[in-house]
This record gives C-alpha cells, sequence and structure tokens, in this order.
C-alpha cells in the first residue's frame, strides 16, 4: 500500500513538472509568434505603403501625360478647324479623329477610375492583413508606431537641444562682448574721484587771526554750526576745511570765503551768512539737476527728483562722485540699449535714477535702493526705472533691455581701475555710523563727527536736557559707538548744551 501511494505521488509530481515545462514552452512560443507577427505586420506595412506611393506616382504621371496629350491634339485640332473654316470648308475625318481622341481620353479616365479603386482595395486588404497578423486595430497600431518613433526621437531632440543651447551662449558671450567694448569705446568718461577736504585761500595770513577770534570763539563757532573741521597750520595763505560730507563741507568752504571777502567775522555774522549760504545751494543743486535733465533730453521730471539729481554732486560713494557715476551709467547705457534695439531714452532715464536714493541716505539713513524705488514711486516714474533701481543691486532681475544695460553700466562705471576706493568708503562709513548713534538719542538736535572722525559734537535741547542728563548722554554714546564701531584709537563724545535768551530793542 505504502509502494502504490508513493508511486501515485511521483506520478502527480512528473504530471505536474510536465505541465510547468510545456506551459513555460508554450508561452516562449506565444512570445516568438507574437514577435514574428509584429514583424510580418511591419512587413506589410512597409509594403502598403511602397505599392501606394508607387500607385499615386504611377496615376499622377499617367494624368499628367494624358492632360499633355490631350491638350497637344486639341490644340491641333482647333488649329486645323480654324484653317477649315477660313478655307470654307470642314473635314468630316477631321471631326471623327477629335471624337476618337475624345472617347480615347474617356476610355483612359475610367481607365484611372479603376487604378484608384484597386489601390484602395489594395490599402484595405494590407491593413486588414496587418489587423488580423498583429491582432491589432489600425488605430492601435498607428498607437503603436508612433509611441516608439516618439521614443527613438528623445534621444536625437535631446543632442539637438544640447547644440543649439551651446550655440546660443556662445553667440551671446560674443554679443556681450561686443556691446561692452562698444559702449566703452563711444563713452569716454573723466576719473571721477572725491577728496575729504577743501581748501580755502586767504588774502592774507592775518585773516587766520580774525577767523579764529578772540579766545577761539569765531573758529567755535564756525565748527558748531557748520558741522566740519577747520584745520589752521602754518601754511601760508591757506586753511583746510575737512569732513566726509561733500553737501556740508561744500557749504562750509563757501560760508568762509563769504566771510574773508566781507571782513567782518563774528558769531552772529557767521549765522547770517551760514542761513543765506544755505538757501543759495538749494536754489543750486536744483539748477544742477535742472541742467543735467536738459542735457540728456529727460524732461518732463518731477521737480523734487531734480532737486535731488543736484543733491548728487554733493555724495561720494567709495570715493566715486555719485552724480559723475550716475551720468557715466546713464551713458553707457543708452549705448548699450541702442545695440540691443531697446529704448535708449528709457535707458537713459533709469540709469540717471539708478542710485537717485543716494541723495536721501545722508539725511534718512537705510539702503539707498529702497529709498530710489519709494521716491520714484511717488512720483510715477515708468515701472522700468523702478525694476532697474531694484535689480542693479540683484534685489530683482531685469525685465527688459533697458534695465539689463543699466545693471552692466553700473558694474561697469564701479569696476574700472581707478573709479572708487575702498578705504575711503570704510572711513565715511564710519563716521557716518557714530554720528547715526548720537542722532538716535532723546534730545539730540545735531550731530557732527569733526577731526577724522576722532571727535564727535553732540547738540541737545537745552529744553529737555538738563547738565546731569548731558554728562550722562555723552557717556551713554560712548559706550554705544564701543559696542557698535570698530576703530582705532579713541573717540571724544563732546555734548554740548546751550540756552539762548533772545529779545529786540524797537
Amino acid at each position: 500500500m505504502f509502494m502504490t501511494l508513493m508511486a501515485l505521488m511521483a506520478l502527480l509530481l512528473g504530471l505536474g513538472l510536465g505541465f510547468t515545462v510545456a506551459r513555460i514552452g508554450a508561452k516562449k512560443k506565444f512570445e516568438y509568434l507574437e514577435l514574428e507577427a509584429k514583424a510580418k505586420a511591419k512587413a506589410i506595412e512597409n509594403e502598403a505603403d511602397r505599392l501606394l506611393q508607387d500607385a499615386k506616382v504611377e496615376i499622377k504621371s499617367q494624368e499628367i501625360e494624358l492632360e499633355k496629350e490631350y491638350a497637344r491634339r486639341y490644340e491641333e485640332l482647333e488649329k486645323r478647324k480654324r484653317e477649315a473654316i477660313l478655307k470654307g470648308r470642314e473635314s468630316d475625318a477631321e471631326r471623327e479623329k477629335a471624337q476618337q481622341l475624345r472617347n480615347q481620353l474617356e476610355e483612359r479616365r475610367a481607365q484611372l477610375e479603376a487604378l484608384e479603386q484597386q489601390k484602395k482595395v489594395t490599402i484595405d486588404d494590407a491593413i486588414s492583413k496587418m489587423e488580423h497578423v498583429a491582432s491589432m486595430t489600425a488605430e492601435e497600431a498607428k498607437a503603436f508606431v508612433l509611441k516608439h518613433v516618439e521614443e527613438q526621437s528623445k534621444n536625437d531632440i535631446a543632442a539637438i537641444v544640447r547644440k543649439q543651447e551651446k550655440i546660443a551662449r556662445d553667440e551671446a558671450k560674443r554679443n556681450a562682448n561686443y556691446i561692452l567694448a562698444q559702449a566703452t569705446t563711444r563713452y569716454a568718461g573723466e576719473f571721477a574721484g572725491e577728496r575729504l577736504i577743501n581748501v580755502v585761500n586767504l588774502p592774507s595770513d592775518d585773516h587766520k587771526g580774525r577767523i579764529i577770534g578772540k579766545e577761539g570763539r569765531n573758529i567755535k563757532s564756525l565748527e558748531q554750526l557748520l558741522g566740519v573741521d577747520i584745520i589752521i597750520d602754518e601754511t601760508p595763505g591757506v586753511i583746510v576745511v575737512s569732513n566726509f560730507n561733500l553737501y556740508r563741507r561744500a557749504i562750509a568752504t563757501r560760508v568762509i570765503e563769504i566771510l574773508v571777502e566781507d571782513g567782518r567775522i563774528h558769531p552772529g555774522r557767521i549765522e547770517e551768512v551760514h542761513a543765506r549760504v544755505q538757501e543759495e545751494f538749494e536754489q543750486k543743486i536744483y539748477e544742477e539737476g535742472e541742467n543735467v535733465v536738459i542735457d540728456l533730453g529727460l524732461f518732463p521730471m518731477h521737480e523734487e527728483l531734480i532737486k535731488l539729481i543736484g543733491r548728487l554732486k554733493y555724495r561720494a560713494s567709495y570715493g566715486q562722485n555719485a552724480l559723475a557715476h550716475t551720468l557715466e551709467v546713464a551713458r553707457l547705457a543708452r549705448v548699450m540699449a541702442a545695440e540691443m534695439d531697446g529704448d535708449e531714452k528709457l535707458a537713459l532715464r533709469a540709469g540717471l535714477l539708478h542710485d537717485i536714493g543716494k541723495a536721501l541716505t545722508q539725511d534718512f539713513g537705510g539702503s539707498h535702493v529702497d529709498l530710489g524705488v519709494e521716491v520714484c514711486r511717488r512720483y510715477n516714474e515708468h515701472p522700468t526705472v523702478i525694476n532697474a533701481i531694484l535689480a542693479h543691486h540683484g534685489h530683482v532681475d531685469p525685465d527688459g533691455v533697458e534695465s539689463a544695460a543699466v545693471c552692466a553700466a553700473d558694474a561697469l562705471s564701479a569696476a574700472r581701475p581707478g573709479a572708487r576706493r575702498e578705504v575711503l568708503e570704510s572711513f565715511t562709513k564710519r563716521v557716518r555710523d557714530i554720528e547715526a548713534i548720537a542722532t538716535g538719542e532723546e534730545g539730540v538736535e545735531q550731530a557732527y563727527a569733526i577731526n577724522a572722525g576722532r571727535e564727535i559734537r553732540v547738540f541737545v535741547d537745552a529744553g529737555k536736557v538738563d547738565d546731569d542728563q548731558a554728562a550722562y548722554l555723552s557717556h551713554t554714546i560712548a559706550k554705544q559707538i564701543e559696542d557698535k564701531v570698530q576703530y582705532p584709537g579713541e573717540i571724544k563724545v563732546n555734548v554740548i548744551r546751550e540756552t539762548r535768551a533772545i529779545d529786540y530793542a524797537r
């Protein structure tokens, strides 16, 4: 019994293995048949396409030949007919011949129609065979072929795209170099450099004593009111006005020149001349800006923007005069925009206003980009101008040819040899930071850094700050400078509290 059971299990196991082997063999055979069917379908499809193309070519060729033959014979018949009419007789033979020609033409047309029908039958038969062999409908076969063609084309398309991208990059680089070369060779800018001192010439050395005044009263009044250093040394016939702020230094220089010319130098006269010179400079900076806008042909422009353009003359960045830099950028941007088929005038305007915020930073602080955007939006400047202000320091991407030209021109103007001096800019930034710390305290009216940044004079409101608070304020400012500013040596913090009582006798 046990042996019988074992034999039965062996038999069942053999049958199972045989079935599995047979199934695997059937599957491979099916796959082979499927591949063979697809290959035959492809061959039939190619043969059908070839037959179709050959039939089309043959039919077209016969049609052309028949039309030419018909036209030639018809023209010949018409010619003979005209000749017969002229001779007063018409040949019956010619008419019969013409009728025969027409009959032949009709027969050929019937043959062509039959050939066209045969072509359609052949194509339908080929498609039917393809569907039977491949077990696919015509639409499925079409989708199958298109899918494989698409996959085969991807690599070719990618190679073409890479090649075109490389060509585009090379071409863009050549064009950029050409545009920069054109801009730099067509614009010859002057060296734009600023110092930290102005020199005032004196008629004689006696005027040095008058400027100093009794017990130094006049020079103290000048330095306190003008916010500058006045250096009087052994150099004959000159005094030196020193300050990092160009506008403040220019006003101080003009005040001293008027006082020296007038001869009357005392605190009251100094205040009177200073007030008058400030008014003159406000008008002067507007005229400076107006002249720039007129020369560039950029009217109309809001008068506040014109005034800020004039103020750029009294602003420097890394030792480079801001107005000179602005004009250089504007003209370079115009040339670049012209080379790139952009709007030259819009590029010129954007270049002129790209650093307009620098005219406000000394009064309001903060980023010149943010200040420039705010003031240009307030006075409804063109969106491209605003985009150029934001883009030239990387806040946004340029939105057009004109903005891109301004960005390139700004980099070109700032990076050229000798344009800027880093050491000077670091010094002026340190001095501005010291003044900002002082003016940020409550009760402070004005603060001037003098003596090359080694002393700061802080003027407070006597009604808000008493003597004890003034002493505490000097200590507070000194402590903040120690914590926030890097500087060599020491800085003297001088807090000045003054009370004035004024009345008039009438």
